[in-house]
């Protein structure tokens, strides 16, 4: 299970990936035919088609935060189905920090079919905890030590 779990994961960073890249048809590749989407506003696409022509004017018109992530959990339901839970923060364009007021929870069910891990759910919940600040703070810290992460592994790279 721990290739599969590497698969699922790698599965997710491509997503993610793709939207940080404001890839629309990258994404939606990573969908099973009929697999949907359901965005942090509630939006709701059905098969990749439909997730590129809800995704490209997104991308084309406007500028899109980059997400940090933090895989929680995976989970097989069995040897050809898994829950991927993760929570991500956005990194808005010109910024270097997370804006907390849009944390979300990202949930994914992933099916293989072929020896190939496609998307059949992507679930962008948002993370708001009503009256409960400290958790938002717990959160948006819990994805700043990715982010400065992400950024020290870059600061790297380049030298």
């Amino acid at each position: 299970m721990l290739a599969n779990s590497e698969a699922i994961r790698t599965l997710y960073q491509k997503l993610i990936g793709a939207w940080n890249e404001r890839n629309a048809h990258e994404m939606a590749d990573l969908f099973c035919e009929g697999g949907e989407s359901i965005g942090f506003d509630g939006s709701q696409s059905i098969g990749p088609e439909e997730i590129v022509m809800h995704l490209k004017p997104i991308f084309d018109n406007h500028p899109t935060a980059k997400f940090v992530i933090k895989v929680k959990s995976i989970h097989f339901l069995d040897s050809n189905v898994a829950i991927l839970r993760s929570i991500a923060g956005m990194v808005p364009p010109g910024k270097t920090d997370i804006n907390s007021k849009v944390n979300t929870h990202h949930t994914i069910i992933a099916v293989r079919t072929n020896d190939s891990w496609k998307i059949q759910l992507f679930q962008n919940t948002p993370a708001q905890f009503h009256g409960r600040p400290e958790l938002i703070e717990k959160m948006t810290n819990e994805l700043r030590e990715e982010l400065i992460g992400r950024q020290a592994a870059s600061v790297l790279e380049e030298t």
